[in-house]
């Protein structure tokens, strides 16, 4: 049985890429005013114990969640396995491309917002802080999102079937 939510889901096709990309304008506007940034929100907080920063990533968190369960409750035919982990625990991530175990995806999340973390200490600031600064003209912020893409393209490439298989062969 589908759920009947706010919209239809072919009026869900247009709308919600539209809505998406009103908020993704609100939510890049308001970094670049505040100068949000998740790395140095947590960096602030540890060496100076100041939150305002941190403050921020909370709200981007919570407003991130609150637009999904909104989108959701509008179409819940396009959004059919969003509450996965609350109904069938630690199962298989619905849709997931590799078809890992919840446990695998979990591991690789934190692999990847360590590495995130490392190079955005490093460099001064998160990749959404780096786009904010390359649309400011900062260079050095520019040649990060250039290196974010070209990185991107080769891990897809060339290192995410290893990655997949390594994970596969491990028992969780």
């Amino acid at each position: 049985m589908a759920l009947a939510g706010w919209l239809s889901r072919e009026a869900a096709v247009i709308a919600v890429p539209v809505i998406s990309l009103a908020f993704g304008c609100l939510v890049g506007y308001l970094a670049q005013r505040s100068g949000f940034c998740s790395i140095g929100g947590f960096r602030d907080f540890f060496l100076f114990r100041h939150t305002r920063l941190l403050k921020g990533y909370a709200a981007l968190v919570i407003g991130a969640f609150a637009a999904f369960l909104v989108f959701w409750l509008a179409t819940p035919a396009a959004f059919e396995h969003f509450p996965w982990a609350l109904t069938s625990g630690l199962s298989p991530v619905p849709g997931a491309p590799a078809g890992l175990e919840a446990a695998a995806y979990i591991v690789l999340a934190v692999i990847g917002g360590i590495g995130v973390g490392i190079i955005g200490v490093l460099l001064g600031g998160c990749p959404l802080r780096q786009l904010t600064m390359t649309s400011e003209g900062n260079l050095k912020a520019l040649f990060f999102v250039i290196g974010m893409a070209i990185g991107s393209v080769i891990f897809s490439a060339l290192v995410q079937g290893w990655v997949v298989s390594v994970m596969k062969g491990i028992a969780w």
